[in-house]
Order: C-alpha cells, then structure tokens, then sequence
C-alpha cells in the first residue's frame, strides 16, 4: 500500500514451481554462477559487472575480433600488430590474468576461443536484461514470487518427469521435424548459457564455428557432448546442464576431415555427420513414437566402426545448419 507518497509495499506470493523446478531456476539465474562463469573465462567482473553488460560492449568487442581475424590471415597487411590488437580487445572486453601479461590472440585457435566466450557473454548479458526488464515491470502490490518470475521469463514449459516412468528410464530421448531420419542426441553447454538457450532455443550465431563449420553440434555419445559441460558448484558438488535434442537429420553427407567453412550441407543434402572411429552399438538402437513420428535413440555402448578407423574425429558429431531442424526435448542436470 503506498503511504504518503511512499514506495509501492508488496507481498511475495508463494512459489508454484515444484521443487526441482525451483531448484533449476536457481541455478540458471544465479548471479554467483554468472560470476563464476566469467570468471574461468578470465573476464574482470569488477571492471565488467553484471549490471552493466551491454550488447554494445560485445558487438565492438566482436569487431575488434574481426580485425584481428583479418590479421591472423595478413600478417603483412601493414594494419596494428597483432600485439596492438589483443590489447585494443582487452581494453574493450576486460580480462583479469592476475599478474601475467596478457596473451596476445595470435592464433586462429585463440580467435574462435574469444569468439565462444563473447557468445556465451552475449548470453548471460541476455539472462540479465531479461531479469531486468521484469523488475522494472513489477509495481502490483502482490508480486510473484521470484523463481516464478524467472520461470516466465524462460517463455517455455518444463515438465518433470516421473523417475518410474519408462522416458526416464531410457538413456537418450527426442523427437520433432519436417524431416525423416530422426534422432535423439545430445548437446552439453555452459550452465551459464542455458536460461538463454531455453527462452531462445539453439541459435546459430554469425561468430559461432568450429571443426564442422557454422552449425548446431550435437553427438550420439554423452561422453562427447559431456567434453562441453561447465558447470557450476551447487553444495558440495558440481552440476552441469545437458540438453537431450530431436534432431531432424534428413539426407545425410558423411565427413571424415574436418571442414571449418561449412555453413550448410552440399546440395541435396539436410545435415553433415562428422563420422567418427566409434558410435554406439547401432543393434542397441531403440524406436521412439514422439508426436506420431518415429525418432532413433541410441542406446549401445560405443563400438568401433572398422569404415571409419582413419577418420580424423574419434566420436562422431552430428551438424544440422538450420535451427528448425532441432526440437529440444528435456533437459538434463547431472552431477560431475
């Protein structure tokens, strides 16, 4: 009740979410995760706190990264050293290296590292103005309590499921698309990226690459996917977030080499398998009917795949470049 002109006293309702629910919430939105993330990424929190991330600061620390690419190609171009450079970054995009000096970003390598790290920046800066824009919209008396308003926020809905109940019980789960040959695969991530992923889905980023190119990386095998899980300390252990994906594959072209310039498949092709020397036993392979469709899961341990035992990736990866062709199913947390 506003008294003489005074602030607007509300009440907090009580939480609806179910427990584990409220317990992803507060994980996914936790500024001490935020923190901790930017951290191990040697960003200076101090210099860059949360509550002055902006797009802007990360669309110039981009094009610094850019000239800096344009560099790495044409050393003899006559521009800034590669020194001047990195330092121009750094001015823009705040590291904390304690007292070692910087390292200059002098490899294509250190390149696409910094280029992950603004995309997973641009992310929580994503978290933060969702956050923000909601508490500013707050002037009712009665108020939601704050892990409902983190849950709306996400736009999406979250179910959990029954730990006795045969989805649970399967090692892999997913399905959705236009295309025939589905699957369900995983794709691990930065805990500190997944309020964004779940409020926007899997994006496509005009910076984002990697050994297959410009795509939405996904893998048979957990292990692989688990190889880009950063996860956060919750109690006395670490808790990391791993999306399960029903990826529509269609026609696909296989891979052996890696292909850093890809940004689709060849023609007549709907995805791109970075085949690699083991997959999971495919005789362990079990069908799913997931909204009328029959979507694979595999279930085997990973075997070796005599075709594939020169091939330059040791597990397989599954690219698909446009962003309709993935349906994220669940969403799993899991305990490092």
């Amino acid at each position: 009740m506003k008294v003489d002109g005074g602030p607007v006293r509300t009440v907090v309702k009580p939480c609806s979410l179910d427990p584990a629910t409220q317990k992803l919430i507060t994980n996914i939105f936790s500024k001490d995760m935020f923190k901790n993330a930017m951290t191990l990424m040697n960003l200076d929190v101090k210099k860059m706190p949360l509550g002055k991330l902006s797009k802007q600061q990360i669309a110039r620390g981009f094009e610094v990264l850019e000239t800096l690419e344009e560099a790495i190609r044409n050393p003899t171009g006559g521009g800034q050293s590669l020194e001047e450079l990195s330092s121009r970054f750094y001015t823009v995009i705040p590291h904390n290296f304690g007292r070692n000096r910087p390292p200059p970003i002098s490899s294509p390598e250190i390149l696409q590292a910094k280029k992950d790290m603004l995309l997973v920046l641009a992310d929580i800066e994503l978290a933060q103005t969702l956050q923000a824009a909601s508490g500013e919209e707050e002037k009712l008396e009665e108020v939601p309590h704050p892990l409902d308003r983190d849950y709306q926020l996400l736009k999406c809905q979250l179910q959990l499921l029954d730990n006795g109940g045969p989805e649970y019980k399967g090692d892999r789960f997913k399905a959705h698309s236009k295309l025939n040959n589905r699957r369900l695969l995983w794709h691990g991530t930065n805990v500190a990226v997944v309020a964004a992923i779940l409020t926007s889905g899997l994006r496509i980023m005009p910076h984002s690459g990697g050994r297959v190119g410009r795509g939405i990386y996904f893998a048979s095998e957990n292990s692989k996917s688990a190889c880009y899980v950063t996860p956060m300390r919750c109690g006395g252990h670490q808790v990391g977030y791993m999306f399960l994906g029903e990826v529509a594959l269609g026609k696909e072209h296989h891979i052996t080499i890696d292909d850093p310039s890809l940004k689709s498949p060849p023609p007549g092709f709907d995805s791109v398998i970075a085949r690699g020397q083991t997959e999971p036993d495919p005789t362990q392979d079990i069908e799913l009917e997931l909204d009328g469709q029959q979507v694979v899961v595999p279930q085997g341990r990973p075997v070796p795949c005599p075709s594939f035992q020169s091939s330059n990736f040791s597990q397989s990866e599954y690219l698909i470049y446009k962003e309709s062709q993935c349906h994220l199913r669940y969403l799993l947390e899991i305990h490092l």
